[in-house]
């Protein structure tokens, strides 16, 4: 754990390298000295197929991080800052970057091969 879900306006995937935001964030979680397992981490994206927001351009990425509970606020708010910064780094043209931290209270069910 952590779970990163990036919602994402529709054609962002073809005007930014979504797989190099994925990337640039799980190896940045992973390191982190907060996650003691690495291979827990997970990113992806989901296109919205329509959406209207309230800026130009009409673009955004939302980012739903999930996270079991557990860790101070300090933490948490770096965890949520670290997004915001790889949106930057990667999304910084889009018209609406946001963040949202959510804690995975139990049950939480997983299987992994």
């Amino acid at each position: 754990m952590p779970h990163i879900v990036i919602e994402h306006s529709n054609g962002l995937e073809q005007s930014h390298n979504l797989q190099a935001l994925c990337d640039a964030l799980w190896e940045a979680f992973a390191a982190h000295p907060s996650v003691s397992a690495p291979d827990t981490v997970r990113v992806r994206t989901i296109a919205a197929t329509a959406s209207r927001i309230g800026v130009e351009p009409q673009s955004f990425a939302h980012a739903t991080l999930l996270l079991i509970p557990g860790r101070d606020d300090a933490t948490r708010a770096e965890l949520a800052q670290m997004v915001m910064d790889a949106f930057l780094t990667h999304l910084g043209d889009v018209g609406s970057l946001t963040v949202r931290l959510t804690d995975l209270n139990p049950p939480y069910l997983k299987r992994m091969l």
